[in-house]
C-alpha cells in the first residue's frame, strides 16, 4: 500500500478543501493517506478583519500539525500552499526551510512528489508558484510527477503543472467541478506511479 503525505499550508479554506479532496481520492486509490496541515505562523489577531482566515485556522489548530517525519514516513508527497506574489506562502516556506537536517541525512529523496495552489486572480503566478516549489523538490531529490496533459481533465483545467484553484477577488469562489476533477486525477496518478516505483 502506498503511503501518502498530503501536506499543506491555508489561509482561508481553499487549501483546506483541496487536501481534502486529495485525500478522499488518494484513498479510494488505496493509498493510505496522512492529512497534515502546515502551522500558522502570523499572531492570530493579525487577521481577526478576515472572517474566512479566522474561520480556517479555528477549524484546523487543533488537528495535527505536519513535521519532517510526515515526509520520511511517505512514498509520496502532494504539497498545497497559496500563490503569493508568485511564489510559496510565507507559512509553507518556514515549514520546508526547517527540513534541512533530513534533507542533509537524505531522507527526503527518491519519494514522489507534485503539488497543487490557489489565488485570487487568473494570472495571479500559480505557475510560477508550482515551479519555484519543484525547485526545492529537485534539490531534494524527488521525482516529480505533475499531471501534464495525461487526462482530459487537464484541457478544461488547464495546468500541467499541479492543480490551481481561482479564489477570487474577496476568495468566495467555491471549488468548481474542472478543478475537483483534476485534484482526484492528481492524486490517482502521484499513487499509481509511486506504486508502480515502490515494485521495481
Amino acid at each position: 500500500m502506498t503511503k501518502l503525505a498530503v501536506i499543506y499550508y491555508s489561509a482561508t479554506g481553499h487549501g483546506t478543501a483541496m487536501a481534502k479532496r486529495v485525500v478522499a481520492a488518494a484513498e479510494s486509490a488505496g493509498a493510505d493517506v496522512r492529512l497534515r496541515h502546515i502551522a500558522e505562523t502570523r499572531d492570530p489577531e493579525s487577521f481577526a478583519q478576515n472572517p474566512a482566515w479566522t474561520a480556517n485556522y479555528d477549524a484546523t489548530k487543533d488537528k495535527p500539525a505536519a513535521t519532517g517525519d510526515d515526509i520520511v514516513w511517505a512514498d509520496a508527497v502532494i504539497f498545497g500552499t497559496p500563490t503569493r506574489f508568485g511564489s510559496p506562502a510565507s507559512q509553507f516556506r518556514t515549514f520546508i526551510d526547517s527540513l534541512g537536517g533530513l534533507w542533509a541525512q537524505g531522507k527526503l529523496a527518491d519519494k514522489v512528489y507534485a503539488a497543487f495552489t490557489s489565488s485570487q486572480t487568473a494570472h495571479g503566478g500559480q505557475e510560477t508558484t508550482l515551479l519555484a516549489l519543484y525547485i526545492t523538490l529537485m534539490h531534494f531529490g524527488g521525482i516529480l510527477v505533475p499531471p501534464g496533459y495525461t487526462d482530459p481533465i487537464k484541457f478544461s483545467d488547464g495546468n500541467p503543472y499541479g492543480v490551481s484553484h481561482i479564489t477570487g477577488p474577496e476568495n468566495k469562489n467555491e471549488i468548481d467541478e474542472a478543478t475537483t476533477a483534476a485534484l482526484d486525477h492528481l492524486a490517482h496518478r502521484v499513487v499509481t506511479i509511486a506504486g508502480r516505483l515502490s515494485v521495481s
